[in-house]
């Protein structure tokens, strides 16, 4: 039996605009993606004997069956690379918020496919790896690489870019699940009026400027999900309040995150936030999407 472990980390949107639909339904859009510090811990064995595969899930309520993307990970790189079931136990330790636009299942799927190739020593590059998981969601792609990088068609054409600044960030979830594609619906015909700076955020990463980085902060969702629900913008405003060079929601939601470029404020904010919300999380970003143990 062989075993390998792994930090799945979460992802936030430094800039999300959603630029067109195409005729299958799925949304193009054009973002700056980054890995950030919190993370759920995935460990992998093979070789169990039992010819299924098995998932266990700490700290969460998530289903620990085929329904899960971690799960379906698994098989899919099993039928990919023709691979005969030997036993495939895969353990996720949950810290990463669920249904928060921080791409939560997709970091675990991604961490199954990093550890299947390590552990059956299938020698894909990332590249591979990365066209193996946009067939289990556009994010995944992104979780395999992580670190800064611009993502656009789906979210699956990938281009890295220089390390976003270090920073402080306070991250809150609030205690309430967005639907992704009830968002994706209302945007549709929803009017935008505010639209990412792309070039400019990617101007400010070049420089390495973080109070640049926290000014262009835009996500085109917020404004549809805010409308839903109004805590995401109180949230924001809570961060901005307290110091935050800038905040704004990741993803579809409903998460929040404001960028510090002071610890003391930071922790103030935090501590503030988390008389309210239990959610709530001091973090930094980080480099990678997966690191290994």
């Amino acid at each position: 039996m062989k075993q390998a472990v792994v930090e799945a980390h979460a992802k936030i949107n430094l800039t999300l605009d959603v630029t067109g639909k195409r005729p299958n339904g799925y949304h193009d859009v054009c973002m700056v993606m980054q890995s950030i510090g919190i993370h759920d811990l995935v460990t992998v064995r093979t070789g169990t004997g039992t010819g299924q595969i098995e998932l266990a899930i700490s700290n969460s309520i998530l289903p620990s069956d085929p329904s899960n993307l971690a799960w379906r990970a698994a098989e899919l790189f099993l039928e990919e690379q023709q691979l005969a079931c030997d036993g495939i136990a895969i353990e996720i330790e949950k810290h990463n918020p669920i249904a928060a636009g921080l791409a939560g299942g997709s970091t675990d799927a991604a961490a199954v496919l990093v550890l299947l190739n390590q552990l059956y020593d299938t020698r894909l590059s990332v590249e591979q790896l990365m066209e193996m998981g946009v067939k289990l969601g556009a994010d995944v792609p992104f979780c395999i690489a992580g670190g800064t990088m611009l993502a656009q068609g789906i979210g699956e054409q990938l281009t890295s870019l220089p390390d976003t600044p270090q920073s402080y960030v306070v991250l809150c979830k609030p205690p309430f699940a967005v639907s992704t594609p009830a968002i994706y619906k209302a945007i549709d015909s929803a009017e935008i009026s505010t639209r990412p700076d792309t070039q400019a955020m990617l101007e400010a990463l070049r420089r390495n400027d973080l109070k640049a980085v926290a000014e262009q902060l835009c996500n085109v969702m917020q404004p549809v999900t805010a409308q839903m629900h109004p805590e995401v913008e109180e949230i924001c405003g809570m961060m901005r309040d307290n110091g935050a060079l800038g905040a704004i929601m990741s993803g579809s939601g409903p998460s929040v995150f404001g960028l510090f470029d002071d610890q003391a404020a930071a922790e103030a904010c935090k501590a503030v936030l988390a008389e309210q919300y239990e959610e709530t999380f001091l973090t930094n970003f980080s480099p990678a999407g997966q690191i290994k143990r």
